[in-house]
């Protein structure tokens, strides 16, 4: 007789702060995972990048190289490598072992992103640029010049090239067939990223909201926003106010994304979607339902970066000149018998 599967436990999202880096950079613009999550990146406003090991609090090596703020980094498949960019419009390719600059790309800043022998770059001058890291060309191997106003974000696959603009577009460059998808969300978007299962896309825009696209279809899914407060504004016979009785702005409270460029990530097993806020929390929503599942209290200032474990319910919160490392509540420390 076969026993029947037990059930699999519903996942975990990161609730309890178990340790906080003080990174001594100034403002922390951006923390990153490396590709396994064992390592994190830091960059800072005091123009450097810093490698450490969030789950020790250990730094391991500071990267000093750019002239000016440090906004985004990545590290390369094998670790070896790592790649900046900075406010002094370059993109730096470091040799993590040696903590040496190996080359130096010029003429655009922005967010990027990399992949093993390529890399990828956004800027607000409206493009993306292709770098071959294995060869000492200095130019761009591609531009993509789609965009109609600053590509805010970038992420980067195997084939394939994710984009979100100020001019409120998703795009995605599929790389093999060379293919140009456009989805319209009419909000400046700040932030995308493809989900874990390669699937959907998810955007974060200005409006305070986040939209689940279908990656093939652009299909939306979802929507996740702030909770209306308060009652519905009373309405005229014919749909509008009463000449009367001009109703106050509807308000809401909860996640606020309306002047900063702010991280969205997706949950390790996709099951949930997450969003660091202007209020100085971090909101995670019910994938399939849309309802709020999380608010998170970091801090009082904006939460300016997330980064979300490949495989733990592990969440990595930057906020002012600080990061804070999140897990699940049954997480224990090593050497926590409590």
């Amino acid at each position: 007789m076969a026993f029947p599967r037990p059930r699999p436990t519903r996942p975990e999202l990161p609730r309890r702060r178990v340790r906080t880096l003080e990174c001594g950079q100034g403002a922390v613009r951006a923390v990153r995972f490396n590709v396994d999550g064992n390592y994190c990146l830091t960059c800072g406003s005091d123009k450097s990048l810093k490698l450490w090991n969030p789950h020790k609090g250990t730094a391991l090596r500071t990267y000093q190289g750019h002239g000016y703020e440090v906004l985004d980094a990545a590290g390369s498949f094998d670790n070896s490598q790592l790649c900046s960019c900075g406010a002094d419009k370059t993109v730096a390719l470091w040799d993590v072992a040696t903590g040496q600059v190996v080359r130096k790309y010029r003429g655009h800043a922005g967010v990027r992103t990399r992949r093993e022998g390529r890399g990828g770059t956004s800027s607000i001058d409206s493009t993306i640029r292709c770098w071959d890291c294995r060869s000492r060309r200095p130019d761009p191997v591609q531009v993509l010049d789609e965009a109609k106003d600053g590509v805010s974000s970038v992420k980067v696959s195997d084939h394939e090239i994710l984009s979100g603009s100020v001019d409120g577009r998703v795009r995605r460059y599929d790389l093999r067939a060379g293919q140009l998808y456009s989805d319209y969300v009419g909000s400046p978007i700040t932030s995308v990223c493809f989900s874990k299962d390669g699937q959907c896309t998810l955007a974060a825009s200005l409006d305070s909201t986040l939209r689940l696209l279908d990656k093939e279809t652009g299909e939306l899914l979802g929507e996740y926003e702030p909770l209306p407060h308060g009652p519905v504004p009373p309405r005229g016979a014919l749909g509008g106010p009463p000449p009367h009785l001009v109703p106050p702005p509807r308000r809401y409270t909860g996640h606020r994304s309306t002047a900063y460029r702010l991280d969205c990530v997706l949950s390790e097993q996709d099951t949930h979607v997450g969003s660091a806020s202007e209020d100085g929390n971090v909101y995670f929503w019910d994938l399939v339902e849309g309802s709020l599942a999380l608010s998170l209290s970091v801090g009082r200032a904006v939460v300016q970066s997330l980064a979300f474990h490949p495989t733990l319910p592990c969440l990595l919160t930057a906020t002012e000149g600080h990061v804070q490392l999140w897990r699940e509540e049954s997480f224990q420390p090593e050497g926590d018998t409590a």
